[in-house]
């Protein structure tokens, strides 16, 4: 069967999902990708004559169903018609997907919607390879943002507006939480930076060598809170054993009593190239692999705090156990030139970026 990948791109109002999705098409269609795209189903239904800001709690409910269904229904048709296409890999991109309509809503209808339609959050999340963010213009990028360019946009163009938007694209981010290949996909100056990520982050899924970037990292000490609308989640993150110049990782994450494992393969292909496989797994196997770690390695612990900053999208991470009292804030997608938008409750001490004696891998030496 044809290896097929079915991704999602989505984000918070203005953030560029139309242009990011005409790069796509080009860009895979070159390369020789039959590419797939499922339009946005929201979009279709208030053309039709939806109205999601209705206060008729039943018409809401039956509207925002039928909303999931339909999306499940084209998604399912696409992927049946990928899989006839034996001459050539696949890509589906989805214009927002299934677990987006949720952050339209208070959990309580939520799960009485996908208990009707027989699913889960979880089963949902499980159905793509990939769900690529890309955050809005409200958020760190102001100047750019505008309502002109999409007739069903509710959110009004003045600085309630701007907040409206920066919360849902904040709760956006939190239901697709736990997909192991969450990218959010930051705001820059230049608009073309952003583009480049999401052609580099879908080359990542396909398998694609990609080119070795690295991370901002920096040691910090927490000097203030931590904004409220953080995602929390504890991490373990256990290495195996395997053939030199290749870093296996087994990773388990929790959150809200929720939990998510995943096996990923980095290996280095050149000096200037990397192939990185990652694949969520379930408990059964991770405590199987969890047989084969690595007798040199310690497994580590942190906590994480994830959230957005000015357009930017940072991880803190304090440590545990043997590195009790590190921590270290991450983040990715800053080209290069581009200044570090640091939180006012953050201190940086040592900036760690390219030091390998920071990486995971190496903290985890005995």
């Amino acid at each position: 069967m044809n290896d097929i990948k079915k991704i999602v791109l989505t984000g918070g109002p203005c953030a560029g999902k139309t242009t990011a999705l005409v790069r796509i098409i080009e860009h895979f269609s070159n390369l020789g990708y039959k590419v797939f795209t499922i339009p946005e189903v929201p979009t279709l239904f208030t053309q039709a004559g939806m109205n999601y800001l209705t206060k008729n709690k039943g018409f809401f409910y039956e509207g925002e169903k039928a909303t999931l269904e339909i999306q499940l229904a084209l998604e399912d048709k696409f992927m049946r018609m990928a899989q006839e296409c034996t001459e050539q890999p696949c890509l589906i991109v989805c214009d927002r997907g299934t677990m987006d309509i949720s952050a339209y809503m208070n959990p309580e209808t939520w799960a009485d919607i996908t208990r009707a339609v027989g699913t889960t959050s979880p089963e949902l999340r499980n159905r793509y390879d990939a769900i690529l963010h890309l955050v809005s213009a409200a958020d760190g990028a102001e100047q750019y943002y505008t309502t002109a360019n999409n007739a069903q946009r509710n959110e009004p163009m003045t600085e309630e507006g701007l907040k409206i938007a920066r919360s849902l694209d904040k709760k956006v981010i939190r239901a697709w939480n736990g997909h192991p290949h969450l990218r959010v996909i930051n705001n820059h100056d230049d608009f073309e930076a952003k583009m480049r990520r999401v052609l580099k982050e879908i080359s990542s899924v396909l398998g694609l060598p990609q080119p070795i970037e690295e991370e901002r990292k920096y040691i910090v000490e927490v000097t203030g809170q931590l904004p409220e609308d953080c995602i929390e989640s504890d991490i373990t993150q256990t290495y195996l054993q395997g053939e030199p110049g290749t870093e296996i990782r087994l990773r388990k994450r929790a959150w809200d009593g929720k939990y998510v494992y995943v096996h990923t393969t980095k290996k280095q292909q050149s000096a200037t190239e990397e192939l990185v496989v990652e694949r969520q797994i379930n408990n059964s196997l991770y405590e199987m692999l969890l047989g084969l770690a690595d007798p040199s390695r310690k497994t580590i612990r942190k906590h994480r705090h994830s959230f957005i900053w000015q357009g930017q999208f940072f991880e803190v991470d304090t440590f545990q156990d043997q590195l009790h009292g590190l921590i270290i804030l991450e983040t990715k997608g800053i080209a290069q030139g581009e200044p570090v938008k640091f939180p006012p409750f953050l201190k940086a001490i040592k900036d760690i970026t390219g030091d390998k004696e920071y990486y995971n891998f190496n903290l985890a030496k005995k």
